[in-house]
């Protein structure tokens, strides 16, 4: 019965996930498109607001300079950047760590979520990222495929 009512917890903080994702993004960007329609087909309920100055979302946003990628999220408090896997949103949401600015793929990896081509998959790292400005792996992929 605990088993059953943990599963029940964790499907229903699933769907809550999906509530309040904003992707900010160039006018101009596929990927991103395809990202976001990834986010949509994991749970979350995302609103595209496509800009002109992503620089600007991004200093916004505190995104370093070195992190930086295509495209710009934010669900739950948290910044999304660029091609981060639907599971490593998930986790973040579920672990909530109250130090964190967000995660990041920095770049664009080929094969990676949104920039599936059919080409070799790039091995990548999800990065997390802090308020005191430390950073460190979150989780490696390569492609879609998780490593650690």
């Amino acid at each position: 019965m605990k088993k059953f009512a943990f599963l029940a917890l964790s499907l229903c903080a699933t769907l809550a996930l999906g509530a309040d994702m904003k992707v900010y993004k160039s006018p101009t960007c596929g990927c991103c498109g395809n990202w976001a329609s990834a986010m949509q087909k994991a749970g979350f309920s995302e609103e595209t607001i496509k800009v002109d100055d992503l620089v600007k979302v991004k200093k916004e946003f505190h995104v370093p300079l070195e992190l930086s990628s295509c495209h710009t999220a934010i669900v739950d408090g948290y910044v999304i950047e660029g091609h981060v896997p639907a599971d490593e949103v998930k986790r973040l949401l579920e672990l909530k760590p109250k130090d964190a600015v967000g995660i990041a793929v920095p770049g664009m990896p080929m094969e990676s979520q949104g920039m599936e081509q059919g080409g070799k998959a790039e091995q990548y790292d999800v990065i997390l990222f802090k308020k005191d400005g430390s950073q460190e792996v979150f989780a490696t992929y390569i492609g879609t495929k998780k490593l650690k």
